[in-house]
């Protein structure tokens, strides 16, 4: 198996790309002052992680969270992972909502009538590509 090499930093826009091409990623918050993780399907919409969410994830709103999503091959030992930290919230402006419910994803088309959705501010955003080290 190859020895990873060190990962190669990812610029903010390059972050957003990665994530736009990503079907789920993992929120991260705390729930009964404990750190949990939850995986969602989600889109990027600008700056913003956005997803449906109900139960503890739902109650995170107003929260500071985090964001991950990845691609790594593990067989190749190559690929992305992209971390971003921001405060959740409930996204209720109608006009929003009609525009991103529009859109071609079926992410916040398929959630319980319960669900609200939610959006990330994505105030810090890193990224970080892996590949295998060169033979010596």
């Amino acid at each position: 198996m190859a020895v990873p090499a060190p990962p190669a930093a990812i610029d903010r826009e390059e972050c957003l790309q990665l994530l736009a091409g990503a079907a789920v990623g993992r929120v991260v918050f705390t729930a009964l002052a404990m750190p949990a993780a939850q995986p969602v399907a989600f889109l990027v919409d600008g700056d913003e992680i956005v997803f449906r969410a109900s139960g503890p994830i739902g109650a995170a709103r107003k929260d500071v969270v985090a964001f991950e999503a990845d691609n790594i091959d593990p067989n190749t030992l190559t690929g992305w992972s992209v971390l971003g930290v921001g405060e959740a919230y409930e996204v209720r402006d109608p006009a929003r909502l009609a525009r991103l419910t529009g859109l071609p994803l079926t992410v916040l088309e398929t959630a319980s009538p319960q669900s609200t959705v939610i959006a990330i501010r994505l105030r810090n955003l890193t990224g970080q590509r892996v590949h295998p080290a060169e033979p010596g």
